[in-house]
């Protein structure tokens, strides 16, 4: 057999022998089972964006994954491909809620309306999936009302067993809400911030949030509202630990399909706009539909969310938002100006890696947990520090990374004025301040 090496010629005509070609398979919309044709912005590769390497891991190479979001025609879900399972994504996982200010106010004043909205005591069960560190059911403990946590990251869940959370280690389905249901430990509120959009098998979650209600339970689900994310340009929040990204047009149809009906909605401030959606039983009479459910919808309807031609035009707006932040860091790095970031999170592994941003634009990253002090963001390894590290090093600008939170980090890092450093926000645009 002759010997056969590559060339720059051979290597860009070379083909893969026809038996083993990779052809295409069009992936299906994880609600309704539509095949998906239509392209709601195809954002490019991506590391996993909460794996944070330690300076010993960077020879073993990093896997990166498309972050091609599609919209199906027919329910309007927009959703990403499950390339890796929720098991290696969230089993050990680098998330912590507390490390924010606010969000734990927000947590906070939610407990205690639901706390008083719905006559919650000693008596009753609040269950909360996805429970992360405690962040929030601590509250409930605080006032006397039962809890339970259901947290598949063992790392995490350790942090809120030890505050004093009971905590299952568990990814939460059917199968559980059935076992549970079994004990007698039905729930008078189940709750889920933040949880849907990491959801790869939809139907069978939603289906167990029923399981898990008593007959008059209710349900709140809070979630980053794709209204919002396509107003405000919010494109760093797809990433492949958010399979699907809700309207409330979407969010409707779901929970029907599963014997739930919404009654109310709020819309809220937090993760960029989110909407908090109260949903009880389908057969359950105590909660009337409130006016702010059709308000929503219609403003949904208004921006064209009920058809295809809503989801146009997203794509071009945040390539031009790549386009001013490249600029912008090209233009400091021209002037020696110093640039450092603030956060580390999962949002900016999209934001980095899309704009093609790395060491030489932004020199380091720092970050309230300690758990990636230390490490590095993924792919592109910026270094990531104690927040203290930008008080030493005095740089010229500082750029948000989970620019949700500017209001609180601004306040935090206001001592950059005194040698005149200044604070980048990049999205919805690029702002200086």
């Amino acid at each position: 057999m002759p010997e056969f090496r590559l060339s720059p010629t051979n290597m860009a005509t070379m083909t893969l022998p026809v038996e083993t070609e990779q052809r295409a398979v069009t992936p299906r919309c994880r609600f309704c089972d539509t095949g998906l044709q239509r392209t709601f912005v195809d954002l490019g590769l991506s590391p996993l964006c909460e794996t944070y390497p330690a300076a010993a891991d960077f020879n073993r190479g990093e896997v990166y994954y498309p972050l091609h979001v599609y919209v199906c025609e027919r329910c309007f879900l927009v959703q990403l491909e499950e390339y890796e399972s929720a098991e290696n994504i969230f089993s050990d996982y680098a998330y912590f809620s507390s490390y924010s200010d606010s969000w734990l106010k927000h947590c906070e004043n939610y407990c205690n309306r639901m706390t008083s909205r719905f006559g919650l005591d000693e008596r009753s069960l609040v269950v909360e999936v996805a429970s992360n560190d405690g962040y929030l059911l601590q509250y409930f403990v605080r006032d006397h009302v039962p809890v339970l946590g259901i947290e598949p990251a063992a790392n995490v869940a350790k942090v809120a067993i030890e505050k004093g959370v009971p905590s299952l280690v568990r990814f939460f389905g059917t199968e559980l809400a059935r076992e549970l249901a079994a004990q007698g430990r039905c729930a008078d509120l189940v709750l889920g911030n933040n949880v849907l959009a990491q959801v790869p098998d939809l139907n069978d979650f939603v289906e167990g949030l029923k399981v898990l209600l008593k007959p008059d339970g209710v349900l709140t689900l809070e979630f980053p509202h794709l209204l919002k994310l396509i107003e405000l340009n919010e494109f760093d929040t797809i990433y492949h630990e958010h399979f699907s990204y809700f309207s409330l047009l979407t969010t409707l149809r779901i929970v029907e399909a599963h014997g739930l009906k919404v009654f109310d909605v709020e819309e809220l401030k937090s993760h960029g706009g989110s909407l908090r959606v109260y949903a009880c039983r389908s057969a359950c009479s105590a909660y009337a539909v409130q006016p702010s459910v059709r308000k929503v919808l219609a403003d949904e309807e208004k921006a064209g969310l009920n058809s295809p031609g809503g989801y146009e035009g997203f794509a071009q707006q945040v390539k031009e938002t790549k386009l001013a932040l490249m600029e912008f860091l090209f233009q400091a790095a021209r002037e020696g100006k110093s640039v450092a970031g603030y956060g580390a999170p999962g949002k900016s592994a999209t934001l980095l890696h899309y704009c093609g941003i790395g060491k030489d634009l932004i020199e380091y990253t720092v970050d309230r947990s300690p758990y990636k002090q230390g490490r590095f963001l993924p792919g592109n390894h910026i270094p990531i520090f104690h927040p203290e590290r930008i008080r030493e090093t005095k740089p010229d600008y500082v750029v948000i990374l989970p620019w949700n939170l500017k209001d609180e980090i601004m306040e935090q890092l206001r001592f950059i004025r005194e040698w005149g450093g200044r604070f980048v926000v990049p999205i919805p645009r690029v702002a200086i301040y």
